[in-house]
């Protein structure tokens, strides 16, 4: 067993360098010192905000404290998710957390009072003050949200209600992941085993599919016990959704929810209705995987185990880094330049040590460049890794270079795009180079799982959370019956006629816990279909794709994004972006198939 390495053990040169943020813990005081003096003037600004100069010298404030705020809490949480295991950014973590909380309370008189404004102040105050001017996309956002926003006394108490009003994800969250227990199951070697949420994933997708199956029936017979109490969980959930929407004065929970974003309702209705005439393909996927898998039927507990279980080729990071270089190169060279500089500058901390946090990310930093946190293991999964936040960190690195910094920050809704192009991108190369027939199968399993994932499977999440909001605002209570009865009817119509839907499914809502993310799900999906209408035409070298797609990049927060997508040739509202991913989804199976026929 290979022991794990402490962080002081890391090469410097593979850890990321941090120094253009504070060169030294005294630099990152002084700044957490000015902040709490700078966070305490916000009051100065209460009952001001209705004339040009006192909003335009708000605005600048504003910026120069979030500017600071961004580099303490930046620097905090990397330090920390470096190790998690050291106390001492434990404390600088809490004293972050602590100044955030406190900025969010004492600003939250500032959109009650920007929202008194009408057009024509508006107006009148730019012509006023050419500083102002800037600021246009976001006075049109406060025209829009006005109607939706409270009074000042009103916003203060909701700010403060913040702690107990995330009470139900909470406890569903603890249910999960802390009170749960399960029963010990056998491993492929007849060992007895303890299975838990973590390590759920290694047993269902194991060869041996009594392990598989022992798996799948153990965890959905601990959720079923609980069931209850997660359903109250979420019913209090729906319940404070829809109730805000309403004081909020929308129509419901998920127009309130996308509002946020400013994205109109029907890109949600569009999604759902394109995906739904199209469900036949999980038809083809499961007839494919049951034939490749040599099963007489296939279930749920069969799903997650990988067509190409063999394939286990391994990678340095060098030869990952020249695969993403090359793969990417599609992109022009001002792009792959800019990714040099992420190598040869440590923006990216590259391995796993002992307290480092998990998985993988990219955050961004106006100040400095992005950073990308990896746990580099050398699978084919880790190479993925790299390309998909380094997607995020090119994103936020045109962004921030190409805006000021009130404009420098691109929505969640946009967020997936860059990252999902680029996988089909690595995908795509990956598949021309390769002359190993192993390898390519193993790669379009990956992709077919990607779209299954994504797509397919998000749809469905997103189906199922309109349904249970609708539902409760009509004043239905949501039991774990009702919420259990409506997810399998789903999960049945989303799997096909070609696969057993196992009824220990229908308790699977309970495990996922985007379900608390207001409405969050339905962009996993629409990123990748973007994703996939972009990478195409960029493969296909339409004229003129790639500069709007580096154009799109460029745009941070300056519009709205559905907006953004449009200048990147993409209307997501529109069900052919939608069909495209679909159609690339059934043209993977049927290469699937063909590789795989060609033994």
């Amino acid at each position: 067993m290979i022991k794990e390495k402490l962080r002081s053990e890391i090469k410097e040169e593979d850890k990321w360098d941090l120094t253009g943020l504070y060169k030294t813990e005294d630099e990152w005081n002084k700044d957490y010192d000015e902040l709490q003096g700078l966070i305490s003037k916000f009051d100065d600004f209460k009952g001001k905000l209705n004339n040009s100069k006192d909003i335009l010298k708000y605005f600048e404030f504003n910026n120069e404290v979030n500017l600071k705020l961004e580099n303490v809490c930046v620097y905090t949480y990397l330090k920390f998710d470096e190790d998690t295991t050291n106390t001492h950014f434990q404390e600088l973590k809490g004293r972050a957390d602590n100044l955030l909380s406190e900025f969010s309370l004492v600003s939250s008189f500032v959109m009650p009072e920007l929202c008194k404004l009408s057009k024509d102040d508006i107006e009148k105050f730019m012509a006023e003050e050419e500083g102002l001017r800037k600021y246009k996309y976001d006075f049109d956002c406060i025209l829009r949200i006005k109607n939706h926003v409270l009074s000042d006394k009103e916003e203060s108490l909701l700010s403060n209600l913040e702690k107990p009003m995330s009470v139900s994800e909470e406890v569903s969250s603890y249910l999960r992941d802390a009170d749960m227990k399960f029963s010990p199951i056998k491993d492929e070697d007849g060992n007895e085993v303890e299975l838990t949420n973590t390590n759920y994933e290694r047993f269902i997708t194991s060869k041996d599919r009594n392990v598989r199956k022992s798996a799948f029936l153990t965890l959905y017979k601990s959720y079923e016990e609980l069931i209850h109490t997660f359903a109250s969980a979420y019913q209090g959930k729906v319940s404070l959704a829809n109730r805000m929407a309403k004081i909020r004065g929308y129509k419901g929970a998920r127009e309130a929810a996308l509002d946020s974003n400013f994205v109109d309702n029907k890109i949600y209705d569009n999604l759902v209705a394109t995906v739904n005439k199209h469900l036949d393909i999980m038809d083809d996927y499961y007839a494919m995987k049951r034939e490749v898998m040599g099963l007489p039927e296939i279930h749920i507990y069969d799903i997650y185990s990988r067509l190409v279980p063999s394939y286990d080729k391994k990678y340095t990071f060098e030869e990952a880094k020249n695969i993403v270089l090359e793969a990417l190169s599609v992109l022009g060279d001002d792009y792959v330049n800019n990714l040099k500089k992420a190598f040869d500058e440590r923006w990216i901390d590259i391995y796993p040590n002992k307290g480092k946090t998990g998985g993988a990310y990219e955050r961004g930093c106006y100040k400095t460049h992005p950073y990308v946190l990896l746990n580099f293991n050398g699978k084919f999964n880790d190479v993925s890794t790299i390309v998909h936040e380094l997607g995020h960190a090119m994103h936020s690195y045109y962004s921030d270079k190409n805006n000021d910094y009130a404009h420098h920050q691109y929505e969640i809704f946009v967020a997936e795009v860059a990252s999902q192009v680029n996988e089909i991108l690595l995908a795509k190369y990956l598949l021309n180079k390769s002359t190993d027939r192993n390898e390519k199968l193993y790669i379009l399993d990956n992709l077919m799982e990607t779209f299954k994932g994504s797509i397919i499977r998000q749809t469905m999440f997103a189906e199922f959370e309109d349904l249970m909001h609708k539902e409760e605002a009509k004043g239905t209570v949501l039991t774990s019956d009702f919420l259990s009865d409506n997810y399998y009817k789903l999960y049945q119509k989303y799997s096909g006629k070609n696969m057993i839907s196992d009824k220990e499914i229908r308790y699977e809502w309970a495990r996922i816990p985007h379900f608390y993310y207001d409405f969050y799900v339905y962009q996993y999906s629409t990123g990748l279909a973007s994703a996939c209408f972009i990478a195409n035409n960029i493969l296909n070298k339409k004229e003129g794709f790639l500069e709007k797609y580096l154009k799109f990049l460029s745009l941070g927060g300056s519009m709205d994004p559905v907006d953004e997508l449009r200048e990147a040739g993409v209307d997501i509202s529109k069900p052919e972006v939608i069909e495209e991913a679909l159609n690339m989804f059934k043209e993977t199976i049927e290469e699937f198939k063909n590789i795989y026929s060609e033994k």
